[in-house]
C-alpha cells in the first residue's frame, strides 16, 4: 500500500458495509460556510474536504431549501456515509425527498475520490434501499443516471432495478431514470 491509499483499501470479494449518520441542517449551514470541524462536531464525525466540495455546497444548498419548504423531508434528505466497522467517512447520500404521493423516492449518493472502486457505492445503495423498504409509505426507489456514468450504472445492475423512461435535468443534463419495488413481494 503507497502512501496515497486509503486505509482501509478494499480487499476483492469482500462486501463493503456502510452506516449513515444524518446532516442536519445546523451541519449543512456549518460546511456551507466553511466550518467542516463545526460541522463534524455537530454529527460526531470527522468530516473530510469532500462535504466542501463545490458539487457537495450545492447540494447543502438545495437541501437547506427544501427544508425550509418541507421539514418534514429532514430524516431523509442528507447523510454521511462511515465504513463499518472503522468508521471512516467515505462518502454522502441520502434521498431526495420523503415519499411523494405515489410511494417513491428517489436515492442520491456520493463516495469521496480515494475510496471509488472499492465497493461503497454499491454499500450505500444497500443501506438506501433497506431504509426505503423499512418505511410503509415507500413502494418504489428510483435512481435517475446520466448515460455515460459507467460507475453508477454499474453500481445499479444486481440490485433489480428497471429502466422506465430518461428525463432532463437542469444540472446534470440527460439522465436515465430506473426503478426498482422498494420491497418484493
Amino acid at each position: 500500500m503507497n502512501d496515497h491509499s486509503p486505509a482501509h483499501a478494499a480487499s476483492p470479494g469482500v462486501p463493503r458495509r456502510i452506516g449513515f449518520t444524518l446532516l442536519p441542517a445546523p451541519a449543512m449551514t456549518a460546511l456551507l460556510a466553511g466550518d467542516l470541524a463545526g460541522a463534524g462536531d455537530l454529527v460526531g464525525l470527522r468530516l473530510t474536504d469532500f462535504f466542501l466540495t463545490d458539487r457537495a455546497c450545492w447540494l447543502w444548498r438545495y437541501r437547506l431549501d427544501q427544508l425550509a419548504e418541507r421539514p418534514q423531508d429532514a430524516p431523509w434528505l442528507a447523510r454521511a456515509a462511515v465504513a463499518r466497522p472503522h468508521g471512516e467517512v467515505v462518502g454522502y447520500a441520502g434521498f431526495h425527498g420523503g415519499p411523494d404521493e405515489a410511494g417513491m423516492v428517489e436515492v442520491g449518493y456520493s463516495v469521496a475520490p480515494e475510496f471509488r472502486r472499492q465497493g461503497y457505492a454499491r454499500a450505500m445503495l444497500a443501506e438506501l434501499l433497506r431504509l426505503a423498504a423499512a418505511e410503509p409509505a415507500v413502494h418504489t426507489v428510483r435512481a435517475t443516471i446520466s448515460p455515460d456514468n459507467e460507475g453508477s450504472l454499474a453500481t445499479i445492475r444486481g440490485f433489480g432495478f428497471v429502466a422506465v423512461g430518461e428525463q432532463w435535468d437542469e444540472v446534470d443534463g440527460l439522465e436515465l431514470i430506473f426503478e426498482v419495488p422498494a420491497r418484493v413481494g
